[in-house]
Parts: C-alpha cells; sequence; structure tokens
C-alpha cells in the first residue's frame, strides 16, 4: 500500500460526493462518469490502469453513499479505510470485484456505525 493508492480513493470518493450533488447528475452517473474517464486517464498515462481504476471505483462507492450520510471529515475517514482494507483483501479474495465491494462495505459500515454510537460527526454540507 502507498501513498498513491489513499489519493486515489479519496480522489474518487471526493469527485463522486461533489458531482453526486447537481441535480442531474445523481450519484450513479457521477460515478459511471468519473470511473470510466479515471479508466482513460490511467490508460493514457500508462499507470497500472486496472488496479488504479478498481481503486478510483471502489472510492466512488464512498462518494455514492456519502452525500445522505456523511459530511468531509467521515467522507475522508472512509475512503482512508476503504484504502487499507483492499490492500489487505485482495490476496484473500480471489478477485478485484470481491475485495472492491467488501472493502467499500465494510468502511462505510464503519464509519455509520462509529457516528451511531457518538463520534464526532462532521457537518453534512
Amino acid at each position: 500500500m502507498s501513498l498513491v493508492t489513499i489519493l486515489i480513493s479519496l480522489l474518487g470518493a471526493f469527485l463522486t460526493y461533489f458531482l453526486a450533488k447537481h441535480d442531474k447528475v445523481g450519484a450513479i452517473r457521477a460515478s459511471a462518469i468519473l470511473s470510466i474517464s479515471a479508466y482513460i486517464t490511467f490508460a493514457i498515462a500508462g499507470f497500472n490502469s486496472e488496479l488504479y481504476t478498481t481503486l478510483f471505483f471502489g472510492g466512488t462507492f464512498i462518494g455514492m453513499s456519502a452525500p445522505k450520510r456523511f459530511g468531509l471529515y467521515t467522507l475522508f475517514s472512509a475512503s482512508i479505510i476503504f484504502s487499507i482494507l483492499y490492500y489487505y483483501f485482495v490476496p484473500l479474495v480471489q478477485s478485484y470485484g470481491g475485495a472492491l465491494g467488501l472493502s467499500a462495505f465494510i468502511s462505510v459500515c464503519v464509519c455509520h456505525l462509529a457516528i451511531l454510537l457518538g463520534a464526532p460527526r462532521s457537518q453534512k454540507s
């Protein structure tokens, strides 16, 4: 795991969070538009497009659930938890998709559970 993986998941989450707030876009369209754009960008740049696009796409999962539940601090925390979990789940789960969904789900659940148990909550913007 590196700082790049954390930054890519943060970028996916925050871009989706802000783009999903537009009336005509919504969360699903924001995730799709940004994921396709990220794949094209990573492929042109010559990076490992499969890994980095998967991380970005997982970050968009966090961003899709965030506008109604989370503020910016919680979005940031969930994205970091996602990138850490994803790194450790890829060897355990035999496909990228399984590790992606499991990591995103657990990171959102952990942050939501922390809020329910009284953790400080950032204001939703």
